[in-house]
């Protein structure tokens, strides 16, 4: 499907949250998957991984996880400045706030007339955290979340026994859970102690370890393994299709 695009500041409790809208040019109504960024927001490989995925048939929402904190339209640079404002950025937004963004998004895509009310969430790195954190609401039935940082680690700022991991047994819909063995950010330790607590709250999820490094979705980073994003985006695909019917 050919894809177009549109812009939107959608009001959250935290303030206006720019997003970027992807969705087929055809007719119809489609389920809305929200796309999370990096920390670098809304970068060329971000925009282009959206598109390929509302080719597919859905709409796709890409907030800017940080708009509190930065100006509407902001996008980090994949440089150390970019790198050291985005983690910057990351320990000074709460959970909460996340929360309240995933509520507004929910309700701006229903409120859509090419939207179903149908709604999943997808990210990569603390993206894929926060895919994990969207699932938390019941609104969101199925979430595909990439290399996702912090889980394990309980380091982004929330209120106590409010983390996601603590959280993990409130997530209903179904979920894919990607890793790369690679990766130096999430240890193997990490992805025991996450897996672990997804069997013991009894949650339905696939578990998938690739011999990859951290960012591999990524195109044009030394990282990227070509071959692998489009296996992933195959399988998010069918994943979305069959869960956001």
């Amino acid at each position: 499907m050919m894809v177009k695009q549109e812009v939107h500041d959608i009001p959250t409790s935290t303030g206006l949250m720019r997003t970027y809208l992807y969705r087929p040019k055809a007719e119809g109504v489609f389920a809305t998957i929200i796309f999370y960024s990096e920390i670098f927001q809304q970068t060329a490989p971000i925009a282009r991984a959206a598109a390929i995925l509302a080719g597919h048939g859905f709409v796709v929402l890409v907030p800017e996880v940080f708009h509190e904190l930065n100006p509407i339209g902001t996008v980090l640079a994949y440089d150390d400045a970019g790198k050291d404002k985005g983690n910057e950025d990351k320990f000074a937004k709460p959970l909460e706030a996340h929360d309240s963004d995933v509520d507004a998004l929910v309700t701006f895509a229903r409120s859509q007339e090419f939207c179903t009310s149908q709604v999943g969430s997808m990210g990569v790195c603390i993206g894929g955290h926060l895919a994990y954190r969207a699932a938390l609401n019941p609104d969101v039935s199925a979430a595909f979340c990439l290399y996702a940082t912090d889980i394990h680690s309980n380091t982004l700022p929330c209120k106590p026994g409010n983390d996601s991991l603590s959280r993990t047994q409130d997530i209903q819909g179904e979920m894919v859970m990607v890793w790369g063995k690679q990766d130096p950010h999430v240890s193997g330790e990490g992805r025991k102690l996450i897996y672990a607590k997804l069997e013991e709250t009894e949650r339905n999820f696939t578990w998938l370890e690739v011999n990859a490094e951290h960012a591999f979705m990524r195109d044009g980073a030394d990282r990227h393994d070509p071959a692998l994003a489009m296996q992933m985006y195959g399988q998010a695909v069918d994943f979305f299709h069959c869960l956001l019917r």
